[in-house]
């Protein structure tokens, strides 16, 4: 902790040094994030394939570099715009007086980033918080050891200690980071340890971000196409083996449509994920068995197994895609987020059924609405709560970095994304700069109202109603 503390200091140092950095400085390290990541995306790719055993090239440049360049693109479009003040209105009694708000740079950001996406959750908040001024120290998982002593290098080649550094390590780093009075906290990962990252942040009163996930449902309506309800939702859960924080974690569908929709998705999953090398693997031993423990569970407890792909590969290490029906409420799979390649497929009597059963557990980070009835689809999106909505399609919307990004309640609080991050990274300041009427200084400010009182403050404050 000493060690740690001394190392804050010196950012803190640093920062006080130059608390206002101007826009060409912003956009300059923004610009390093791009260059780092273009530079080094054969090597990037190599190292994620020896953390996660396979993982496909294009799925990482789809997954992580695209998000990087997409979040460094954006904000270099819009960020002059965003550091500009902003006019706010003032009441008429004030005169000529000048109000608006302009944002400044708060300090220090502190990033614990996980392991499913080690590039992308990492530098995304990163970008924001250099673009609102800041100085940045990121602590990334060790669950994916090689991707995040390879970022910690290339940030060091790229970037000064007192500009952006990296400090790698287990449990009891991650302990002593989030212990450090940081001057914003941002946290991904899951919900047990987003409470002990609260906890600890508590000491100091830090500002805190906490990024969760949860269990996102995916509604299919009787007006919905299943074929193409099957080809979004495969994608959803099969990209990166289900290791998203926004995968679809299961299926609410009508009676009468679940055959059918297990069906195509079987047939979605031939389609798209065939190719043993396009599966991306566990992240860990420890992922493989909870995957297995949790299918495991859910058989004892009287559900029924339908693969959804036929790898024909039987070595021990692999794991076979699957959804789950006859799903009783009480497994173990209908209590924890999965992030991994199984899907309870839940059948309901109709729409109010699926709102019933969502609204009666822990607010999801995301919520996906398959159909083409627009009634039932504004119900849903009316009287449940989500971090986020996709409607036909499953992912997207991380991707349009214009919406902010983050959950409610037990999924998580704040967000970023676009202007959302720089916001969060931010300070919004409330100016007055009080003038007088005309030039004069009779009417200006609190000279009407201060003491001693008598009848012409009465007189005023009649007025003013």
């Amino acid at each position: 902790m000493n060690r740690f503390t001394l190392q804050l200091d010196e950012i803190k140092a640093a920062y006080a040094a130059e608390p206002n950095p101007s826009l060409e400085l912003r956009l300059e390290r923004i610009g390093r994030i791009e260059q780092m990541i273009s530079a080094n995306e054969e090597k990037i790719c190599k190292v994620l394939i020896a953390d996660f055993g396979v993982r496909h090239p294009i799925e990482s440049r789809l997954a992580e570099f695209q998000m990087v360049y997409q979040a460094c693109k954006y904000t270099r479009k819009y960020l002059k715009e965003w550091m500009k003040p902003t006019l706010v209105e003032t009441p008429f009694f004030m005169g000529a007086s000048h109000a608006w708000t302009q944002t400044q740079s708060i300090g220090v950001v502190g990033i614990m980033s996980p392991w499913n996406y080690p590039i992308q959750l990492a530098l995304a908040p990163a970008i924001a918080a250099l673009a609102a001024g800041n100085r940045v120290w990121l602590k990334p998982s060790e669950r994916s050891s090689r991707t995040s002593g390879f970022l910690a290098a290339l940030i060091q080649e790229y970037f000064h200690p007192s500009e952006f550094c990296v400090t790698t390590g287990g449990v009891e780093v991650a302990q002593s980071f989030a212990e450090l009075p940081f001057d914003h906290l941002f946290f991904t990962g899951s919900e047990s340890v987003g409470k002990k990252v609260m906890r600890s942040a508590a000491d100091h009163l830090t500002p805190i971000t906490l990024e969760l996930g949860g269990k996102s449902p995916a509604i299919v309506d009787l007006s919905a196409n299943l074929k193409d309800v099957a080809d979004s939702i495969i994608y959803g859960k099969l990209l990166n083996s289900g290791q998203t924080c926004i995968a679809p974690d299961y299926v609410l569908v009508q009676h009468s449509n679940r055959d059918a929709l297990v069906k195509e998705l079987q047939l979605a999953a031939h389609t798209q994920f065939n190719s043993p090398e396009e599966l991306t693997g566990p992240i860990d031993e420890e992922q493989f068995i909870r995957w297995h423990h949790l299918v495991r569970d859910a058989v004892n407890r009287g559900a029924q197994v339908i693969p959804l792909l036929n790898t024909g590969n039987s070595q021990s290490s692999s794991f076979t895609p699957v959804a789950l029906v006859d799903v009783p409420e009480d497994a173990l799979i209908m209590q924890e987020e999965i992030f991994g390649p199984i899907l309870p497929i839940i059948a309901v009597s109709d729409v109010s059924a699926a709102i019933h059963f969502i609204n009666s557990r822990p607010n999801p980070l995301a919520l996906y609405w398959f159909g083409k009835n627009k009634i039932n689809m504004q119900r849903v999106l009316n009287e449940t709560h989500s971090g986020g909505v996709a409607i036909n399609d499953t992912l997207l919307q991380v991707a349009v970095e214009s919406l902010p990004f983050g959950g409610i309640g037990a999924s998580g609080m704040g967000n970023y994304h676009g202007k959302s991050g720089y916001e969060t990274f931010s300070h919004r300041k409330s100016v007055l700069e009080v003038r007088g009427i005309l030039g004069s200084k009779i009417f200006s400010g609190t000279k009407l109202i201060r003491p001693p009182y008598g009848k012409k403050v009465e007189r005023l404050l009649r007025w003013l109603r």
